[in-house]
């Protein structure tokens, strides 16, 4: 399937095409360097979303090995969870819903993205740039990121505030501090320091004291081990009892199970399509910039393959997935662009999903760890926003680009609603991305021809961190 590059000989500033490969034990290495990469977001993003993230390493595993035989191995990409969620699942469970109604949705959002490469692969990459500009795209991305504010300060920051402030501050030295392949991986290593770090507050400081809802207090323990003592080494994810499952319980068991499908959750959900589309293309562009390969005519086979992946992964209850730019990142860095070691990836994802104890240790990480990271993180997401628009160079100084943005923006972060009746209301991110989307092409429509001429400027611009290099052929990060 793939031939040996150069006998194996890795030569200095020597490029690996994708369909090329090193020798396997090299190629091993490198698929256990992307593990590492994706590893810290692919299980952080379950744990936020309330899903199993020994089943969500699992289907990663499986997904890429989907990708990457739908793209006929011209685009190395690892299928990791996807951040875009997060938003969706706290809205999903504070109407309500569970994980469940949450994996039902993100099945339909798979199903749409799907369906979307579908036409993009027959139409044309064109299509995008003409539904969705750089305004409209980065409106929506900010929104999504922002809305999670209130999920930092609400659930996990108040667990414990200094050790989440404590987190927040080696998140932020590690991101900025560290440089190359580690400084790619600081959320993982700032989750793993946290992670000892909480253990270490028990011992220094004692359980957490936490009132009830009756007013009783009960000691609570920062670090809690019992699952993970009495988890097995091997064996399969759990299979979810969602008739005991409630929202925010530490005691609750998910793993596999079927979706269910609530008209109302999808609504939330859809929108996020948009972020994964930009994302989607983003990442192609960038592989292509790299590989020196067109790799326009693929882009809608690439955004059908996630969708694909997002849809099986879902189905067993697995939260979707995306393409990641941390695995992009370490191909700018070694030059090798060989989907071997993507699959070697793959198969070792696999093979953790078949250890609970695995997926027992991950899912007792503290919540204050969460909320020290995620104050970063979310910020980030939504900061990704800005960053369109400045690749972008879109001109705020234009109202057909500054109103429809700033509506969609403050509805979205602002959780602002919109009732249809007793029993259903739109809001939210759902709200702002349509408010976005539809304000735009309605203004569109009613704006002098100056106004449009000039609100066209720039077509959408990609990049990805690690495909540009500085004098020493360091990636810029």
């Amino acid at each position: 399937m793939w031939k040996l590059h150069n006998n194996g000989i890795l030569e200095p500033d020597a490029v690996v095409k994708p369909t090329e490969r090193l020798t396997w034990g090299r190629t091993i290495g490198l698929g256990a360097q992307h593990v590492v990469a994706m590893f810290g977001a692919t299980f952080v993003f379950p744990l936020l979303m309330g899903l199993n993230p020994q089943l969500a390493v699992m289907m990663s595993g499986i997904a890429t090995l989907v990708f990457l035989v739908a793209v006929k191995h011209r685009v190395p990409s690892y299928l990791g969870s996807s951040a875009s969620f997060v938003g969706v699942a706290t809205a999903i469970y504070g109407a309500g819903g569970d994980p469940a109604d949450l994996t039902g949705a993100l099945f339909v959002v798979g199903l749409t993205l799907f369906m979307v490469g579908l036409i993009i692969h027959f139409a044309g990459a064109k299509v995008i740039h003409r539904a969705l500009p750089p305004v409209v795209t980065g409106a929506v991305v900010m929104l999504i990121g922002f809305n999670l504010a209130p999920v930092v300060a609400s659930v996990y920051w108040p667990v414990d505030p200094w050790l989440a402030f404590v987190v927040m501050l080696i998140v932020i030295a590690l991101s900025i501090g560290l440089r190359g392949f580690m400084g790619r991986i600081a959320i993982f290593l700032s989750l793993v320091i946290g992670y000892i770090l909480s253990w270490v507050f028990d011992l220094a400081f004692g359980p957490m004291q936490k009132v009830a809802e009756d007013g009783t207090v009960a000691e609570q323990l920062r670090v809690d081990w019992a699952s993970v003592a009495s988890a097995d080494w091997f064996g399969l994810p759990p299979v979810s009892d969602l008739a005991t499952w409630s929202y925010g319980a530490t005691d609750n068991v998910v793993g596999f199970h079927l979706p269910s499908f609530s008209f109302a959750a999808i609504i939330v959900a859809l929108p996020v399509v948009i972020a994964l589309i930009a994302e989607n293309t983003g990442h192609v562009k960038a592989v292509a910039e790299m590989t020196g390969e067109d790799l326009d005519p693929i882009m809608g086979r690439a955004i059908a393959a996630d969708g694909a992946g997002s849809m099986l992964a879902t189905f067993v209850g697995a939260g979707p997935t995306t393409t990641y730019a941390e695995n992009i990142g370490v191909m700018a860095a070694t030059r090798v662009y060989s989907t071997a070691a993507y699959v070697v990836a793959a198969l070792v994802a696999i093979l953790f999903g078949f250890s609970p104890k695995f997926g027992a240790v991950i899912s007792a990480t503290p919540g204050a760890v969460l909320g020290g990271i995620t104050v970063v993180l979310y910020g980030m997401i939504g900061l990704l926003g800005a960053k369109i628009w400045k690749e972008n160079r879109v001109d705020f100084g234009n109202p057909l680009n500054l109103i429809p943005a700033a509506a969609g923006i403050i509805i979205g972060v602002g959780d602002v609603q919109l009732p249809f009746g007793d029993g259903f209301s739109l809001g939210g991110i759902a709200l702002g991305t349509i408010v976005t989307i539809g304000v735009y092409h309605l203004a569109r429509l009613i704006a002098p021809r100056e106004m449009r001429e000039a609100a066209d400027g720039a077509s959408l611009i990609y990049d990805a961190p690690g495909i540009y290099v500085d004098e020493d052929d360091d990636p810029v990060r």
